[in-house]
């Protein structure tokens, strides 16, 4: 009898969802919650805040069993700091505290790893407005001692741990970080000054654990966007390299080598822009590299060289050759791969990808579900990229699909679906929440019982 063929994705994969506090929880002034910077965000027309979410705050059992059901291995979520810290500083607040040890038993007590982000673009809004944000060292040293406090308080729980959201956006949008430039400084300056603390900040929660859980392990995050040159003039191929140096290496080098490349060191040099480097921060980044790489991935673009250009990553432009999204998302499947091999290639340690997906316009069919062949397929398409990767050697640990269940996208919006859980709210109207098995549900479900094996429809 032929022996069966053994998935090319190594046993103990983690296959799972991954979301954020902010767009899933609602429960926005429960259990003693602060507000942070999310909550006093302008809302775009016809879109939702985030009061209410999904409800997971509540609903958080009946998520977790269809997890169960579906297989999963892993979740990511974040943990709100306004929860654990409602104004950033201050006592802990134990009822926020309590909330994720109930969160974390459940998804443990279901075969389900927590995978926890620290940060997810949610800073208590009174540092924002007391300090600027990660403007101020200040908001460092709070931050240590906001993952000194979870870290202790979930040691044997949590065994995979995230610093920050995409660290890359740091640069284009310290604002997500609680940072606004004064008027009377260089935006370029003091999107390093921000950049420069958050790495700091970085270092110091993965300091903490070290020092606090040992066992469990902690990794970088940042968004990767595949980027190829416009055309093959030597002018748009060096742009394409000199925005990915400043994009996607800078924070990846940092990560797993602990050094300020001298790409970045140079270009600043040059600007004469100054890094706020104090006595130890050197040696801080120099010992406190990662056990993972981790990112997002959603899309490609390509670069155009460009002499004038007022943002800091130059060139950036859509694919014309590549299908995209009805928000504009190239859909590039190899672009994944390209992302695993370069990462790989430069760094040698393991990759988890923790987002992946499509958001997409859907409403309940008259079954009570919905036929989403387009996200089964994004999604079919994308793990056989990664398959393909790691069959030329990359070591990947890990695939969570963005969502789960629907979401509220960053920008408040509920038509913009990312799940295979249909939730029953629009933008407007909350209706009863209801959950609902989408077709790529019980697809995922197939993938994930035969690790991988299995992704036809």
């Amino acid at each position: 009898m032929p022996s069966q063929r053994k998935s090319i994705i190594p046993d103990g994969f983690l296959w799972g969802g991954a979301v954020t506090s902010f767009q899933t929880e609602g429960a926005w002034n429960e259990g003693g919650k602060g507000l942070s910077i999310v909550d006093a965000r302008p809302i775009p027309e016809g879109h939702s805040d985030w009061k209410v979410a999904v409800d997971f705050y509540h609903r958080y059992k009946e998520d977790i069993a269809l997890f169960k059901e579906l297989g999963f291995t892993a979740y990511r979520t974040s943990i709100a700091w306004t929860r654990i810290f409602p104004d950033g500083e201050g006592e802990p607040n134990e009822a926020g505290l309590a909330f994720y040890d109930a969160v974390f038993d459940e998804l443990r007590a279901n075969g389900i790893e927590p995978v926890i982000t620290l940060y997810h673009f949610d800073l208590p809004l009174a540092l924002a407005k007391k300090y600027n944000g990660f403007a101020s060292r200040k908001v460092v040293d709070l931050f240590e001692r906001y993952a000194r406090t979870v870290f202790a308080r979930y040691r044997g729980k949590v065994n995979y741990w995230l610093t920050f959201n995409e660290q890359n956006l740091v640069l284009e949008q310290p604002h997500l970080w609680g940072a606004i430039c004064p008027d009377d400084e260089d935006p370029e300056a003091f999107a390093y000054r921000v950049c420069h603390h958050v790495f700091l900040a970085h270092a110091k929660a993965v300091k903490a654990l070290r020092e606090i859980a040992p066992e469990a392990k902690i990794g970088g995050m940042a968004t990767y966007l595949t980027t190829y040159p416009a055309t093959c003039r030597p002018e748009d191929a060096l742009a394409n390299v000199q925005a990915k140096e400043l994009f996607i290496d800078f924070f990846f080098d940092v990560f797993a080598r602990g050094v300020y490349p001298r790409y970045v060191t140079n270009r600043l040099e040059k600007k004469g822009i100054r890094l706020p480097l104090e006595a130890g921060d050197e040696e801080l980044l120099r010992t406190q590299t990662v056990d993972f790489l981790s990112f997002s991935y959603y899309q490609s673009q390509i670069v155009r060289h460009q002499e004038q250009d007022e943002r800091i990553i130059k060139g950036l432009e859509p694919n014309p050759h590549l299908p995209k999204t009805k928000w504009g998302w190239a859909i590039d499947p190899i672009g994944l791969r390209i992302a695993l091999k370069d990462v790989y290639a430069r760094y040698q340690m393991p990759i988890f990808i923790t987002e992946n997906g499509i958001g997409l316009e859907e409403e309940l069919n008259e079954n009570g579900t919905v036929d989403d062949d387009e996200r089964i397929d994004y999604m079919r398409r994308h793990i056989e990229q990664m398959k393909l990767a790691i069959e030329e050697g990359v070591e990947v640990i890990g695939y969570l699909m963005w969502g789960a269940t629907d979401l509220l996208s960053s920008q408040g919006e509920m038509r913009k679906r990312y799940g295979v859980i249909f939730v029953n709210r629009d933008d407007q109207n909350l209706r009863d929440l209801k959950r609902y098995k989408k077709k790529s549900f019980y697809w995922f479900q197939r993938v994930i019982r035969t690790n991988g094996e299995v992704t036809h429809s």
